[in-house]
């Protein structure tokens, strides 16, 4: 008789607990507790916080009133987000932890929210989703076997969160080609995914970023980015290895950013604003030099 389990699933922004009810109940059949609340739609356009506390209480409660099951957790969107919080806060919860998954959750930070909240002034929800959490991220998934959905409709995004934020070191990651980000949420190919990755299966590798992706991430105003304009980028510096970086700015003035691997694949593709434009010159500067000190260049 397969084992019990809590299960809980979490939608995100500008949605009900629904379609997050309906995937429960197809990955988990008869054998698990479903815990999907539904939280204040009104709520979800305002701040993140008041969200995290209330699903922190009711996973609180839930485990104490359950304190043998295993869990495992399906955060949509900034559900997902939510949960990484949730779970930062906990490290005890861990060891109980046998699975997360991530789907079309914006873990780099939401380019849409960082466009709607460059100042990070406070505007609703928009400051949480353009937060990075990939560090949180994978210090979890360094412990707790996480996979990441990603969904991609137009090269590079599934039509609202870009296929480069949802990345998590150590995690695996699979993208799912035609399904958007709505349809994320309980399409039969994303409960495909989950089911072989609660088997064991081995969806991927353990994401490993590319040694140079992080100093680019901690460039002040980076931002993860589409890769629609990486054929328009021009060469800025190759380095030793054949990597290069590549740069590109739009009709807007706004400076792309991208990393081509020595045969031409882009590995990571981010952008600044305008507010950021010296701070990105300065920080490409001082990586190609570090770089080349490293290189023996």
């Amino acid at each position: 008789m397969p084992e019990t389990y809590l299960l809980f699933a979490q939608h995100g922004w500008a949605d009900t607990n629904q379609s997050m009810m309906t995937l429960a109940e197809r990955l988990a059949a008869d054998e698990a507790q479903i815990v999907a609340p539904c939280l204040n739609y009104a709520m979800t356009w305002l701040r993140m916080a008041p969200l995290v506390d209330e699903v922190d209480a009711l996973a609180t409660a839930t485990l104490v009133r359950q304190p043998s099951l295993p869990v495992r957790i399906v955060g949509h969107s900034m559900g997902g987000l939510i949960w990484l919080e949730v779970l930062n806060r906990h490290p005890e919860w861990w060891p109980r932890v046998d699975f997360l998954v991530l789907v079309g959750s914006p873990v780099g930070g939401s380019d849409l929210g960082r466009i709607l909240d460059p100042l990070k002034v406070g505007v609703g929800v928009a400051t949480d989703l353009g937060r990075d959490r990939r560090p949180i991220a994978a210090r979890i998934a360094a412990v707790i076997p996480t996979l990441v959905i990603a969904g991609d409709v137009d090269g590079g995004s599934d039509g609202t969160i870009t296929v480069e934020s949802t990345r998590v070191p150590n995690g695996q990651f699979v993208c799912l080609g035609g399904i958007n980000h709505a349809a994320l949420r309980c399409h039969p190919r994303v409960v495909e995914q989950i089911q072989q990755f609660w088997r064991g299966d081995r969806l991927s590798s353990p994401l490993l970023p590319h040694p140079l992706v992080d100093p680019l991430r901690q460039i002040p105003g980076m931002t993860d980015a589409h890769q629609r304009d990486f054929a328009r980028a021009t060469p800025w510096h190759t380095f030793a290895d054949g990597t290069s970086i590549r740069l590109w700015r739009s009709p807007m003035g706004i400076h792309h950013v991208f990393l081509a691997s020595d045969k031409g694949v882009c590995l990571y593709s981010g952008y600044v604003g305008w507010l950021h434009t010296n701070d990105l010159r300065h920080g490409l500067e001082t990586l190609r030099a570090e770089t080349e000190l490293s290189q023996g260049g």
